[in-house]
């Protein structure tokens, strides 16, 4: 039986964090999602420090996703996830040094595999190699994987489909979910989560950022496969 996937919402737009993303989990805080999270970048990290202590107050999840492509970078997006207590940390090139974080520190980590550049992010490379890639992170202890699948150059729906089916480990598709088209495809590939986040902000879902989210989470727990436009 497939998974039903898990939502998580991205509180950022253009890979950043939004300045009211505060204001805006305030008045979600009460919508079917479990899991949240935020980008490293521009959010002070006291103001992120205290939004996250809110997430968890409310007891969800939370993520922090890190766009960052040096070890340097990766390094520091890592304490900043510690600092705020994180339970999981998404993105980063992978990096021993941030693998020891995370384990040193009780969280999950799922980098990134192919070649990324650029924010917002694309993914470059071969399915074969980036299945391989993830095999070898998945020998050194990691949780799972952060696949930026909508951003890949190539074919985004044989990507996800493949890789899911290929890596033994919790997936996360991320970025550019932004249609019913591609929500029926998550639904299909089954990865363990996907987030959304821009597409919530630009209202593509219909309705508000809380009426988006509880539509996109209904949708995944329903038994059927129809088109999200069939059932919401």
């Amino acid at each position: 039986m497939k998974n039903s996937p898990i939502l998580i919402v991205m509180l950022t737009h253009n890979d950043r964090t939004v300045d009211d993303a505060d204001q805006i989990f305030e008045q979600c805080k009460y919508s079917k999602a479990q899991f949240w999270g935020m980008k490293e970048e521009p959010m002070p990290l006291d103001k992120m420090k205290q939004l996250y202590s809110r997430m968890k107050e409310y007891g969800k999840t939370t993520v922090l996703e890190v766009v960052a492509y040096t070890e340097k970078k990766c390094i520091e997006g890592a304490k900043i996830a510690v600092q705020c207590g994180c339970d999981i940390l998404m993105g980063t090139v992978f990096s021993d040094a941030v693998n020891e974080i995370c384990k040193n520190n009780g969280m999950k980590y799922m980098p990134f595999v192919g070649n990324i550049s650029r924010r917002p992010s694309i993914l470059e490379g071969s399915i074969d190699k980036m299945i391989e890639e993830a095999n070898r992170y998945l020998e050194k202890g990691v949780y799972g994987f952060d696949l930026l699948g909508y951003r890949y150059v190539g074919d985004a729906v044989e990507l996800n489909r493949t890789f899911v089916s290929q890596v033994n480990a919790p997936i996360c598709i991320a970025g550019s979910i932004n249609s019913d088209r591609r929500l029926f495809e998550i639904k299909q590939t089954a990865p363990w989560a996907f987030t959304i986040g821009g597409a919530f902000f630009e209202h593509k879902f219909g309705g508000t950022f809380c009426e988006q989210i509880d539509k996109v989470c209904e949708y995944m727990d329903k038994q059927n496969t129809l088109q999200m436009n069939a059932v919401v």
